[in-house]
């Protein structure tokens, strides 16, 4: 598993005009081809009247599956420009889908390379990217006397809090990097005088928005 990795947010869609002509990028994160060509036949059942549902897409931690459809417009003019943007905002797991609806003014090879460039870097901007970090799931256990002052220190802390288990004894689960293990252990010790019950959990993917 990769240590961190950015991808979209989800799903999101935004719509440009060009000359007349509509392109609505929808975007969302696909982790397999199969989801990817799910979301395309999506788009092209719902846009079945477009004149054009061009198509890229990069998955996989190495970005060993990578496509670019031009869906009838002139070869290398929609498809690869989509998929260059992926590249270049460094993406994984990502699939994105221009619609077009011709508005009669022809934009030539390279209008077309630049209005399917820009309708994907635009629909991206409108869904957002997130940094994907794997982190380690770091649990303490403590009675109930010590939640105010442990969950008041880890939310001011540079470690980010991930939930809050109303038990028998409360647990508090927190992201560390792996890195950091040890000196949250000693941290979490101190804080709580030994009266946390430290352990160790599964590893997961925090994702945090890019500005």
């Amino acid at each position: 598993m990769l240590h961190y990795y950015n991808t979209v947010k989800g799903y999101g869609e935004n719509e440009i005009n060009i000359e007349r002509s509509r392109f609505i990028a929808y975007v969302n994160r696909a982790e397999t081809e199969e989801e990817a060509q799910a979301f395309i036949a999506d788009i092209k059942k719902k846009h079945w009247d477009a004149n054009h549902n061009c198509s890229a897409y990069m998955i996989g931690e190495n970005n060993l599956i990578q496509k670019a459809n031009d869906d009838g417009e002139p070869s290398g003019t929609a498809g690869v420009p989509m998929l260059e943007v992926l590249k270049k905002r460094g993406l994984k797991d990502t699939v994105v889908v221009v619609t077009r609806y011709f508005g009669g003014i022809k934009l030539g090879a390279g209008g077309l390379i630049r209005a399917y460039g820009r309708a994907t870097s635009e629909g991206l901007n409108a869904t957002g990217i997130v940094e994907r970090k794997l982190m380690r799931i770091m649990k303490t256990k403590i009675d109930y006397t010590w939640l105010g002052k442990v969950e008041n220190e880890v939310r001011s802390s540079h470690y980010q809090l991930k939930e809050i288990h109303y038990l028998e004894a409360v647990e508090v689960e927190v992201y560390v990097e792996e890195a950091s293990k040890q000196p949250f252990h000693d941290w979490m010790t101190e804080l709580t005088n030994g009266q946390g019950d430290i352990t160790e959990g599964e590893v997961e993917y925090l994702e945090n928005l890019m500005t």
